[in-house]
């Protein structure tokens, strides 16, 4: 009895110290997601607090100045909007084909292994690395110039290997029945990942395409990088126009001398927010509808 006492006692405390370690994982947990919201609202309202003097249709329609209170953003967000809109044209097909003949059509092997390495490292390459390829490639080599054009298929550099992981992640978690229910009735390889596949991986691979596209729409290092001018006096119209973006705007601005282009600066990054954010919902819309159809 004295030894079944002593192991019941032991069992107790094990347990009260599970249960403790529990907490105080849990308790580091909340202090950590506490900590990220607190300093998330302090640069919000930073923000919202220097830019809210500038907010208005002018800083909207307006176009850039050497004068703060008469400068614009109207090129800037046309020049942002035309390269956000060509990055997404480019790398949202090369991404979504290349996960699938990745999951799909190619078989194991080494060198399916070794590409497959590749790109999950090309994801974590700074992005002005990216951008110094697109200066000789786009820039130079194919002699594009400092345009949309090259601007945009800088940013598909960018954004690509994204795409092509988080489609692969959303094509392997397709159950494997759905497959061979569709084999089962006769169908090909092709129609059974055109008609069932890649419907069931639709949500997911909307959720990368959401993330490459939001980090598409604020890099500046990359556009910088290539050549991409501060100052143009007009909007785009084509995509062989030279272009300037909203991020390299607010990159000027903030490191502008005189202290009223920092609070334009401000405003600038709640106009980036708020499309950021528009953008996002909309694609989340689309996803929610596609994710409505799937039925597993």
């Amino acid at each position: 009895m004295t030894n079944l006492a002593a192991e019941q006692e032991l069992m107790a405390r094990y347990r009260q110290r599970k249960r403790l370690l529990s907490k105080l994982f849990g308790a580091v947990c909340l202090m950590a997601m506490i900590s990220c919201v607190a300093i998330l609202a302090f640069l919000l309202i930073s923000v919202l607090w220097r830019g809210f003097d500038y907010l208005g249709w002018d800083l909207i329609r307006n176009l850039p100045s050497r004068s703060a209170a008469k400068a614009g953003i109207w090129v800037y967000l046309i020049g942002s909007l035309w390269l956000i809109g060509l990055t997404t044209l480019f790398a949202v097909p090369l991404g979504v084909g290349a996960a699938l003949y990745l999951e799909e059509y190619a078989a194991e092997s080494r060198w399916k292994r070794i590409v497959q390495l590749n790109i999950a490292n090309l994801a974590g390459v700074p992005s002005i690395v990216y951008g110094l390829l697109g200066l000789g490639i786009f820039v130079y080599i194919l002699n594009l110039g400092q345009s949309i054009l090259a601007g945009a298929l800088t940013l598909t550099l960018v954004v690509l290997p994204i795409v092509i992981l988080a489609s692969q992640e959303a094509l392997r978690a397709v159950p494997g029945s759905i497959r061979q229910a569709s084999y089962a009735l006769g169908a090909t390889r092709w129609q059974t990942t055109w008609r069932q596949v890649l419907p069931a991986a639709m949500p997911g691979i909307m959720t990368g395409v959401i993330l490459a596209v939001s980090r598409a729409l604020g890099e500046a290092a990359p556009l910088v990088a290539m050549g991409a001018v501060q100052y143009v006096d007009r909007a785009p119209t084509s995509v062989w126009d030279t272009f300037s973006a909203l991020p390299l705007a607010i990159f000027y601005w903030a490191m502008h001398s005189k202290p009223e282009f920092h609070d334009l600066a401000a405003a600038a990054i709640i106009v980036l927010l708020v499309v950021l954010i528009s953008l996002n919902m909309v694609a989340a819309f689309v996803r929610y509808r596609f994710g409505k159809k799937v039925r597993w």
